[in-house]
């Protein structure tokens, strides 16, 4: 018994000393550096363990079915068709400095910068769901939804009767949920959405052992919205309460446009409903002709696990590295690669005056804790960062100098770096951006901003367990 006992106790130890050899090897391949550290430092100390979380998540890649449904996307098609249309009728006027970081977006997204456009920015909660729910009752032809979060509280209700009444005008209504992050109302919303005629549908369900299973941790994370082809919506903002989450006010930025870029818009949708349903959706009221509606150049970048290139990490970056006086970075949630980091050090050094605006209230512990992690750091190379009171300040958006700017859904965190779906908003204009410096001056008023000592006086247990957060960052 116990040279049987001693048998099994080898084996168990060579067991795991050959997982922790093995993803020694197979960890650091087509991954970050950090990513590589955290996932070979979880193995280390819990081999086992360690290989089953890797096993369901290690990888951010969908699986094969749904890499090879976004191989055959329609993209030479109409889609394809309407945007080069749109690009040639409308050519965008950007400053020549900034083409470069077009053609960037443009080669990370496949869609082109386009001119003719009109920007209105709302950053009331009730009064982006009204103008909403307007647009909706104006519709004629279709209208397309897609969100992280699709509450059946008092605000989704109301998005939802918007919808039915549309649908009962014959409009033709299609709905795209994540299915984890609604997942509260997820089954209720699409059942009473589908009750009043809305093709509503959820985004990577979850369930295991069934054909075409999606992974928990790669999620479709876009918030748009596109009404007859001609006006559209992208932003922050989910349709649910405001203080969805006990004592926690939630504040947003939206963007509704109208003009070409709106069939930018249309083209994320379409290819969403393809790779969720494997249904094409056709017809000429899909890329209406577009009208001038302004002399605003703007482009979308979708990004996401799909995409062979972190598209939203690669602008984010490229942004920071083309400022020649100012970068704000307004997120609720900031944790970098190393890659950020060196950007914003270096702009700090070129002379630009870098600041970061994230919220005070925070919504996710272990988050918040890895996001406190890196304060020091941007502090000591000269970053300013300002403390949002009050609210959780949920507003995504980089603005650089004064002609340009990105407003989107996608958070400054590796999490929506490599494993969300995103979609983005790139504006080219000095008068949009002034817009948008008017509400940062906002949040620098209602923020308190941190400084180095003030934050090295803090408990060292802070410390400790903002540092213990850090390690596993790269995994949040």
């Amino acid at each position: 018994m116990i040279f049987l006992g001693n048998h099994w106790g080898t084996l168990y130890l060579a067991f795991e000393w050959i997982i922790r050899l093995a993803m020694l090897v197979l960890v650091p391949f087509r991954r970050s550096p950090e990513a590589a550290r955290s996932w070979l430092l979880l193995v280390l100390f819990l081999p086992i363990p360690g290989l089953v979380l890797y096993l369901l998540i290690g990888r951010p890649r969908f699986p094969k079915w749904r890499r090879q449904r976004f191989a055959d996307l329609p993209r030479a098609g109409a889609a394809g068709s309407a945007m080069t249309r749109t690009a040639k009728i409308f050519p965008p006027d950007i400053e020549p400095s900034r083409k470069p970081l077009a053609d960037l977006i443009s080669n990370l997204g496949n869609l082109p910068a386009v001119g003719g456009n009109a920007v209105e920015l709302l950053d009331g909660y009730e009064d982006s769901i009204d103008r909403l729910c307007d647009d909706i009752d104006s519709a004629r032809q279709h209208v397309h939804l897609l969100t992280y979060i699709f509450a059946d509280d008092a605000i989704g209700k109301r998005v939802i009767e918007a919808l039915g009444r549309a649908c009962s005008r014959g409009v033709t209504c299609r709905v795209i949920i994540d299915a984890l992050g609604s997942r509260p109302w997820a089954t209720r919303a699409v059942a009473t959405m589908r009750a009043l005629g809305i093709d509503a549908r959820q985004a990577l369900p979850v369930r295991p052992f069934r054909w075409q299973p999606a992974r928990a941790d790669l999620r479709n994370h876009r918030k748009i919205t596109v009404i007859d082809g001609l006006i559209g919506y992208i932003g922050s903002q989910n349709i649910v309460a405001a203080d969805f989450r006990a004592g926690i006010l939630n504040q947003e930025l939206v963007a509704r446009l109208m003009g070409p870029i709106v069939g930018q818009l249309q083209s994320v949708f379409i290819s969403d409903w393809y790779l969720e349903t494997g249904r094409h959706l056709v017809g000429s009221g899909l890329f209406p002709p577009s009208d001038d509606m302004g002399q605003v150049a703007l482009q979308i970048l979708p990004s996401g696990p799909d995409y062979p290139i972190a598209g939203s990490e690669r602008l984010t970056v490229a942004l920071i590295y083309a400022a020649r006086k100012r970068v704000v970075i307004t997120t609720p949630y900031f944790i970098p690669d190393e890659g950020l980091i060196e950007a914003l050090q270096s702009a700090v050094l070129r002379g630009v005056d870098a600041r970061l605006v994230v919220s005070s209230v925070q919504d996710q512990r272990l988050v918040g804790l890895a996001q406190r992690s890196f304060y020091a750091e941007m502090l000591r190379a000269g970053v300013r960062i300002f403390l949002y009171q009050g609210r959780l300040l949920h507003a995504k958006h980089v603005t650089v100098d004064d002609d340009m700017a990105m407003i989107g859904s996608s958070n400054v965190d590796i999490r929506s770096f490599t494993l969300n779906a995103e979609a983005n908003l790139i504006i080219y204009s000095r008068h949009e951006i002034g817009r948008i410096r008017v509400l940062e001056k906002h949040y620098f008023a209602a923020s308190h901003e941190l400084h180095a000592a003030e934050w090295g006086r803090r408990v060292i247990s802070h410390k400790v367990l903002e540092n213990l957060a850090r390690l596993v960052s790269p995994l949040l």
